[in-house]
């Protein structure tokens, strides 16, 4: 039987094919509350989630990762969630990183816990990647004054309270700053929690390519610049 049932794990996902079914299958040995948004996926998604046992809610249109996040993050509260994870489709986190999330929330009594490669562990991760991702913490940190060592990592806890307040309306890559910013206009107490990422030939070529990264800070800047 799966345990931590007041733990609701969210995965944003387009178009991740057959790789979502391992990925759900996983967590389900563990948790049993697994939903899946399926950003209008034109593939097998959709299915191969459901058979993976996970909840699927999907967008008629395709709207980005940071709007998948707030449709996963709105249902599980209606569901009385008492904690949500959000959780990345392609692979690159582990099921066993969700302990130590909680661990560390426990410890801190933290309202949001974001993992962190660089305070853990990436395996294969391109150099350019890398610099890109510094870059942004560097960039985050200017502008926000949050002392975060990985502003862009997918494997975030989310106390009940904090998910009812977070509102991600950068529908695409730059909600992970948003949601920095609103930690902090919020009040909202965070932490960070050592974790593994894993690179593989797939995540790279499907959600975390170079010119993706780049694009972050893109969207970074305007985001910036037209508030």
């Amino acid at each position: 039987m799966p345990e931590q049932s007041n733990i609701w794990v969210v995965i944003p996902a387009f178009n991740e094919g057959e790789v979502i079914r391992d990925v759900i299958s996983e967590l389900r040995k563990k948790y049993n509350n697994v939903v899946l948004v399926d950003d209008c996926s034109k593939d097998t998604t959709g299915s191969a989630a459901l058979d993976g046992g996970a909840i699927v809610l999907r967008h008629p249109i395709n709207l980005g990762q940071g709007a998948a996040l707030q449709t996963g993050l709105k249902y599980a509260i209606s569901q009385a969630a008492e904690y949500v994870v959000t959780f990345d489709a392609d692979g690159q986190h582990r099921v066993e990183d969700i302990a130590v999330l909680m661990e560390v929330q426990k410890q801190s009594n933290a309202d949001i816990v974001v993992g962190s490669r660089f305070l853990g562990s990436t395996q294969n991760l391109p150099t350019l990647k890398k610099i890109v991702l510094k870059l942004a913490v560097l960039f985050t940190r200017m502008t926000s004054g949050l002392q975060l060592t990985d502003a862009h990592n997918g494997l975030r806890l989310f106390t009940g309270h904090a998910a009812k307040s977070i509102k991600i309306n950068q529908n695409r890559m730059a909600h992970a700053s948003e949601i920095v910013d609103q930690i902090l206009g919020l009040g909202l107490k965070v932490a960070e929690a050592p974790v593994t990422i894993i690179y593989t030939e797939y995540s790279i070529r499907k959600g975390q390519k170079i010119s993706n990264a780049f694009n972050i800070l893109a969207e970074l800047f305007v985001g910036k610049i037209t508030k």
